[in-house]
């Protein structure tokens, strides 16, 4: 599926670096290979069931379908790491002006397709005051866990470096480990004209678990947030349009510190529900995955 070009190591062993292929959904706009950074303003809402179609009828009125998202999006599976104190999900719950947390992603339908070499991000996203902060790069999946995991130094070109450097820092001076997994269907938007650099993503059937964070291996997940709800992510360089807000108030939704990672912590009994918590329900059979989900994400 990929084509690939060999990567030295900090073993000097050469190890292959994927290229995005042309039906790799969502992969091309991750910027692959070298480092992606950016600050934005989000703002998020939950969408239930019965108003989703006319939420979706006004984006697609006035914005694009992300071209490269396919007619039904995409899967996106994250590992997130955490102290044992939990110190990244605290500074959320907090509220403190400053934070961050560290994560793997993978964008993709399946956990199972994933091979060693497949390509996932390895990102930092930080909040400083109300603006959200990202930075990530593109590595071989055996590469991301040498460095998040087996805490070994890569040895990359470029800005590559600094970051991955930062990335094992964190990683050994905080002694981050594995905590939470999330997974979710995204139906991505992208804005036009006066909107260009407007983003918005509804993202469907919210998973989580708290064990087996191999994204390789199919396992059980539960919903973290109610399968009826729709998280509606809204992400501006400065300001929202003003027809957002209008379409929120018309449609009665009102903004919501949600995170996804807290949402698995507190779901899975890591942490006590907070005031954020949104109530989740039920379990996911095994045969449940993001790719089966396809169809349900249009509901």
């Amino acid at each position: 599926m990929f084509s690939v070009r060999p990567r030295k190591t900090s073993r000097g062993t050469s190890v292959p670096r994927p290229a995005p292929a042309e039906e790799d959904t969502g992969h091309r706009l991750r910027a692959p290979g070298a480092l992606h950074a950016f600050n934005r303003f989000e703002l998020k809402y939950l969408v239930p069931r019965s108003q989703l179609e006319a939420i979706r009828e006004e984006l697609t009125g006035r914005m694009e379908p992300d071209p490269h998202a396919g007619p039904s999006g995409y899967g996106v599976w994250s590992v997130y790491y955490d102290t044992a104190q939990l110190r990244f999900y605290r500074e959320k719950i907090e509220g403190l002006k400053f934070r961050r947390k560290l994560r793997i992603r993978r964008y993709g339908e399946s956990l199972g397709e994933l091979s060693t070499d497949g390509p996932v991000s390895v990102e930092i996203k930080q909040r400083v005051n109300r603006v959200t902060q990202k930075r990530r790069v593109m590595l071989p999946y055996e590469q991301a866990l040498d460095l998040c995991d087996r805490r070994r130094r890569l040895e990359l070109p470029g800005n590559d470096q600094a970051f991955v450097d930062e990335v094992l820092d964190l990683v050994v001076r905080l002694d981050l480990r594995a905590t939470a997994m999330t997974g979710y269907r995204r139906e991505p938007f992208v804005g036009t004209g006066a909107d260009l650099g407007l983003r918005v993503t509804l993202d469907h059937r919210v998973l989580g678990r708290d064990r087996d964070f191999d994204l390789r291996a199919e396992t059980e997940n539960r919903f973290i947030i109610r399968p009826d709800l729709a998280v509606l992510e809204v992400k501006v360089d400065e300001r929202a349009p003003y027809w957002i807000t209008d379409m929120a108030a018309r449609h009665g939704l009102q903004i919501q510190r949600i995170s996804k990672y807290c949402q698995s912590v507190e779901a899975h009994g890591l942490a006590p529900r907070s005031v954020f918590h949104v109530p989740e329900d039920g379990h996911v059979d095994p045969s449940e995955r993001l790719g089966a989900a396809a169809e349900s994400s249009r509901a």
